[in-house]
């Protein structure tokens, strides 16, 4: 095989699993988002004022607290928070359906946010330290993560099972 050849077969290889990480955020996003909204549909409005011990987030304000960070944290993206939110709204806003509306609000704000900033590159800072678009969109992602696994764990703890593994377990 020449040099070429192995040139040529190399870039295509390459273009096969080009990355665009946009799409993929994006795309996970919808899918997290997926997951916990319908894990706070699932659990039952009395559940919502259950932590696990004294000094931990309740499930009501995990989600809140999931609210917030989605409509807080693109601020460091140019896009600006709704009028009206607040860091206390975890405490605040206790009604199910009230959190189940400003979690699916605060996704459409996130994802707005993410969609609205294409140079991963650019510079911003995010909780007073230097960081880029990319580096806020990781974090809001893997925030996400952090809290889903929390809610899972609340979940089955309260024996809900997730609806997406209902008849899987």
């Amino acid at each position: 095989m020449t040099i070429h050849r192995i040139a040529v077969l190399m870039l295509a290889s390459s273009a096969a699993f080009a990355f665009d990480a946009q799409s993929e955020l994006l795309a996970n996003l919808a899918d997290t988002e997926k997951k916990i909204v319908s894990l706070a549909e699932a659990m039952p409005a009395e559940k919502y004022s259950w932590r696990p011990m004294e000094g931990v987030r309740s499930v009501g304000e995990v989600y809140m607290h999931i609210a917030g960070a989605n409509y807080m944290i693109p601020a460091a993206l140019g896009a600006k928070a709704p009028a009206g939110i607040s860091r206390d709204m975890e405490k605040t806003v206790t009604d199910k359906a009230k959190i189940i509306e400003h979690l699916k609000q605060s996704f459409a704000h996130v994802r707005q946010a993410i969609e609205s900033s294409s140079d991963n590159t650019k510079a911003t800072k995010l909780f007073g330290r230097d960081n880029t678009h990319g580096g806020v969109k990781l974090l809001i992602i893997t925030h996400l993560h952090e809290h889903l696994g929390q809610s899972i764990a609340y979940a089955r703890t309260n024996k809900v099972t997730p609806p997406w593994s209902a008849g899987r377990d």
